[in-house]
């Protein structure tokens, strides 16, 4: 049974197998001090199958519980998936679930998802933060909105930097596009945020009717103040070093035979084990868990939470609110930070 889990849990596949409880409950003990108040049980056991129903079924596949009761000092419930029974615990207050094949614990509390996700994070005197995106993804296009308030406040502190998935999901306009982007941060980086501003605003594309369209990009080369015999030379060179227009001419080398390819951070991609835009890298590990909402100042205390000692720029406080996924500068707090293109 193929169950699809999201990349914050690890697992692709829940392989259902054998369940050690001692083991469980040693995991759990360093976060025995971050309950907050117990559930009913059913509230409990309903938590952990909606998670999962969320998170980590495919939609065809719906889970259910029963005989949930107190056990070891947790909830115990049969998770129940086509028929088939599953050992499972859940902590008293609904925060944590040890499933059954699942070597380490899911955390259904939000805040505890960021925090154990912030724990992991490395941290050091100047943090590398790089986010991974497809040009006209549009959840790429919402964590580059999400990206440019924070790198201009911290740029001088963390080398932070776009990076570019690699495959493309959206024609050929996308690889043109991934390849502007890839040279003015290469050779005129100094303009790159002033020209991501008017890219990632631009409604021309969010308009248009077909997938054919493109955003306006010479506008927005013009205002950046792009030189654009330098950028044409720049796209000319890399589309040779890495045989970009040759691959997409090429079928046969394109990811699964449908996407294709575009291995300018090829190696970087398979370093960070990169699956879809967005992801966010920092100091080497996936930060994506450790970030609430797809909103400046959630992405900031991200960054910030990986410095050896915060500089005085951490104390500004950024929009909240998360930028609508796709072209535009409407704000939507609402969305999931879940959406990507992979």
């Amino acid at each position: 049974m193929a169950i699809k889990i999201s990349k914050s849990v690890l697992y692709p596949v829940l392989s259902l197998c054998g369940f050690a409880v001692i083991s469980l409950l040693a995991y759990f003990q360093p976060w025995s001090g971050m309950i907050s108040k117990t559930i009913k049980p059913e509230a409990a056991a309903q938590r952990a199958i909606d998670y999962i129903n969320e998170n980590m079924l495919s939609p065809e596949i719906r889970a259910e519980y029963a005989d949930v009761k107190e056990e070891n000092g947790m909830y115990s419930f049969k998770l129940v998936i086509q028929g088939q029974n599953y050992a499972s615990y859940v902590t008293k207050d609904g925060a944590l679930l040890f499933a059954e094949g699942v070597p380490q614990a899911i955390i259904l509390d939000k805040k505890l998802e960021e925090e154990k996700a912030a724990a992991e994070i490395d941290k050091s005197d100047r943090p590398e933060v790089k986010l991974f995106v497809m040009s006209y993804c549009p959840y790429g296009l919402q964590a580059q909105k999400m990206y440019l308030p924070v790198y201009e406040l911290l740029k001088d502190k963390a080398d932070m930097g776009i990076y570019f998935v690699n495959y493309a999901m959206h024609g050929k306009a996308e690889i043109d596009e991934n390849l502007r982007q890839y040279c003015i941060q290469k050779e005129q980086n100094d303009k790159m945020a002033a020209y991501l501003k008017c890219f990632t605003a631009d409604t021309k594309y969010a308009e248009c009717s077909t997938g054919d369209c493109t955003a306006d990009y010479g506008k927005c080369l013009a205002e950046a103040g792009i030189d654009q015999n330098q950028l044409s030379s720049c796209v000319a060179a890399t589309d040779k070093e890495f045989n970009i227009t040759a691959d997409y001419n090429d079928k046969s080398t394109w990811t699964s035979g449908v996407y294709p390819k575009f291995a300018v951070n090829d190696d970087l991609n398979t370093q960070y084990e990169v699956q879809g835009s967005p992801t966010i890298i920092i100091n080497g590990k996936d930060a994506s868990g450790a970030i609430s909402s797809r909103s400046p100042e959630k992405f900031k205390q991200a960054v910030c939470a990986a410095f050896n000692e915060q500089p005085e720029e951490c104390n500004t406080v950024l929009s909240d609110e998360q930028p609508s996924s796709g072209f535009g500068a409407a704000v939507s707090g609402a969305e999931s930070t879940a959406g990507s293109c992979n």
